[in-house]
């Protein structure tokens, strides 16, 4: 089996409360990769960039077992490049700079080897591009897994609607699933979503943890109280790529399952945050893993030493 991550390998500069950067690799295909890495081994890369890039950063990735046989590299051109500056509260961000480059005549091509992938994560892009990966897989992978964003809701709506009856799981942050369902309520906003096509529906909630709706169930992870955040830039992808890389490692698509990987998910996002860009993924441990999911563990269990009695309740 492998697992096919299509999106943006860029380049970033960031601005925090906490400092800046210069031109730094980024780009939501690139978070994904690295988080999912991690669990799984077995990764085809679709994606675009220009000759400009910085080749160390592509020789990691393959050492994490990364294919970049997909990866278009276009001699001449500038690769895409965002600029950006965060608020105080870390959630809301100005966009300083876009230069679209290569990613403005992108025509994605998966390998003939990836293209009977088994899972499929279709990272933020139009949706007509993430539509046209779909059409060239040689059969239905087991799982799909989408992330979008507000920008395309307003700007091709129809596109995003048709690639949501293909998919099987959608991530979405909170403002984003009120605008497609045009409800506040996340709950009744779900409901709405799962009618649209996906089985499954993450919502992020940034420092506030992620909801997973499936079926009638729902399930809440926390978000890890971290002492310092330096830059949310690729938080949401890292979650992903972490999420669909444990769901391809285990093979198991239980409700029970989905739950363990939004936790995974939500360790590997909490990751992210910590430094600036792609720094924090790039030479993690097993142990540094497994201790940071074991304290979303204890954040998220407890026991209950005592419950009312139908009589005691009764009585009152």
């Amino acid at each position: 089996m492998s697992l096919l991550v299509i999106g943006t390998v860029a380049y970033d500069a960031i601005e925090t409360p906490f400092g800046k950067t210069d031109k730094i690799v980024g780009g939501a295909a690139s978070f994904i990769s690295l988080a999912a890495s991690y669990y799984y081994p077995n990764i085809h890369l679709v994606s675009v960039i220009g000759d400009d890039y910085d080749q160390n950063f592509l020789k990691l990735l393959q050492s994490k077992g990364v294919n970049l046989s997909g990866l278009q590299i276009k001699q001449g051109e500038k690769s895409f490049f965002w600029k950006g500056k965060y608020h105080i509260d870390m959630n809301s961000r100005d966009t300083l700079d876009t230069q679209l480059n290569v990613l403005s005549n992108f025509d994605p091509i998966v390998p003939e080897a990836a293209k009977n992938a088994e899972f499929v994560m279709l990272g933020n892009l139009m949706p007509s591009l993430q539509m046209k990966v779909l059409n060239q897989l040689s059969h239905r992978p087991k799982l799909v897994m989408m992330d979008t964003m507000n920008f395309w809701m307003e700007t091709a709506m129809d596109d995003l609607l048709k690639v949501m009856k293909e998919v099987d799981i959608l991530t979405i942050n909170d403002e984003e699933a009120r605008i497609l369902a045009k409800t506040p309520s996340l709950r009744k906003a779900a409901t709405q979503i799962l009618k649209m096509g996906p089985k499954i529906l993450i919502i992020k909630k940034g420092e506030h943890g992620a909801l997973l709706f499936y079926k009638d169930e729902v399930f809440f992870a926390p978000a890890l109280p971290l002492e310092e955040v330096f830059d949310p830039t690729g938080a949401g992808d890292s979650f992903a790529g972490g999420m669909i890389g444990y769901l391809a490692r285990t093979n198991d698509l239980s409700f029970e399952n989905l739950k363990r990987a939004i936790i995974v998910g939500s360790a590997m996002a909490s990751f992210t945050v910590e430094k600036f860009g792609t720094e924090a993924l790039q030479h993690l441990t097993p142990i540094q893993i497994h201790n940071r999911i074991q304290e979303f563990v204890k954040l998220s269990s407890f026991e209950m030493k005592w419950l009312p009695d139908s009589e005691t309740v009764n009585s009152r």
